[in-house]
């Protein structure tokens, strides 16, 4: 090294130094969040089916997600049996071979990308409209999801919530008479919200 820059190095007095590196951390720690994937494992997932003879809400608070900033991608992981109900009648049917044959096909998973991503600074706090578009497997029945919600960034961490229909008959659950029939619509709204932090 040549001795007068080596000279320079030495003679920076030590409190300088200390400012310099916290001058860079700030940098240092945004790229950090920028190549690492976020991830949650208490995504809350909501079923409502609105019909004249009542209304049916059911919560599930165990899935799994994880968004990739750099490209976009997101995945999601749903433990069907982990729906509650209100009432235990329903939870049960919606459990059984009949409606979503949850022993037989315990997740559901969606898999797609944030086609907007580009748009967003993950690593400034706010609030920041997304579109997704992806595909929903449900009882190994896929069909395309095309859905609007926002990613909310605060201190490095984000929230997302989203809201879309699905249409039953399209993942093989069909009632054709019975109580089900006229007590479950045909296309439900789905809500997932989930808090995410780097991994």
């Amino acid at each position: 090294m040549n001795t007068n820059i080596t000279n320079l190095i030495h003679n920076i007095p030590m409190k300088t130094t200390k400012l310099l590196f916290l001058a860079a951390l700030p940098i240092a720690l945004a790229f950090t969040t920028l190549t690492g994937k976020y991830v949650s494992r208490a995504v809350h997932t909501e079923f409502f089916s609105s019909t004249p003879a009542e209304d049916i809400r059911a919560n599930n608070y165990a899935g799994t997600g994880t968004i990739d900033p750099a490209t976009g991608s997101v995945a999601f992981s749903i433990p069907m049996q982990s729906f509650e109900f209100e009432k235990a009648l329903m939870q049960k049917h919606f459990n059984s071979a009949d409606f979503l044959d949850t022993q037989a096909f315990p997740k559901a998973k969606f898999k797609g990308t944030i086609s907007n991503i580009k748009t967003m600074d993950l690593n400034t706090n706010g609030s920041y409209p997304a579109q997704v578009e992806g595909e929903m497997t449900i009882k190994d029945k896929t069909n395309p999801v095309s859905a609007k919600g926002t990613i909310t960034v605060k201190d490095g961490e984000l929230s997302i919530e989203s809201k879309f229909p699905i249409t039953l008959a399209e993942y093989g659950v069909a009632f054709q008479k019975g109580k089900p029939s006229t007590n479950v619509a045909k296309t439900v709204e789905v809500t997932v919200n989930g808090d995410f932090a780097v991994e």
